[in-house]
C-alpha cells in the first residue's frame, strides 16, 4: 500500500523549501555585493566635455534639419519657424565657440583691437625720442 503524505507533512516541507530558498538567495546577494569584482570597463573614463559638446552640436544641426522638414510639410507658420530656427542657431553658435575655446582654436581667441567684429583704431604710438 501506498502511502500519501498528510496536509502536515507537506505544510512542513514546504516552510523547509522557502526557509531555504530565502537563505540562498541572501547569500547569493552578499557574495554579489562583496565579492565580485567590478569589470575594468567600468572604470574606463567617461565621456570628456568635448564628446558632450560635439552629441550637443550634432543634436542641434539634427532638430534643425527636422524644423526645416516640418516647416515644409506645413507643421509650423512662419513667425514660429522663424523663432526656432533662430533660438536653434543662437544654441549652435554657443555650442561651437565653446567647442574652440575647449580645442583651443586660436581663431576662437579674441584678438586685440578687434571687438565684436569690429576692428578698432589703432592706439597712437608713442616715440622714444
Amino acid at each position: 500500500m501506498i502511502e500519501t503524505s498528510s496536509p502536515l507533512a507537506i505544510a512542513v516541507a514546504m516552510d523547509t523549501l522557502a526557509v531555504i530558498a530565502c537563505v540562498a538567495l541572501t547569500a547569493a546577494t552578499l557574495i554579489f555585493v562583496f565579492f565580485i569584482q567590478p569589470d575594468l570597463a567600468d572604470s574606463a573614463p567617461h565621456r570628456s566635455h568635448l564628446d558632450q559638446l560635439m552629441e550637443r552640436r550634432d543634436i542641434i544641426y539634427d532638430n534643425l534639419r527636422d524644423l526645416k522638414f516640418e516647416y515644409r510639410t506645413g507643421k509650423f507658420a512662419e513667425e514660429d519657424y522663424e523663432q526656432m530656427k533662430q533660438t536653434l542657431e543662437g544654441e549652435a553658435a554657443a555650442v561651437l565657440a565653446e567647442i574652440d575655446i575647449v580645442t583651443e582654436n586660436p581663431a576662437a581667441l579674441p584678438r586685440p583691437g578687434v571687438v565684436r567684429g569690429k576692428v578698432m583704431p589703432a592706439a597712437p604710438k608713442v616715440s622714444g625720442n
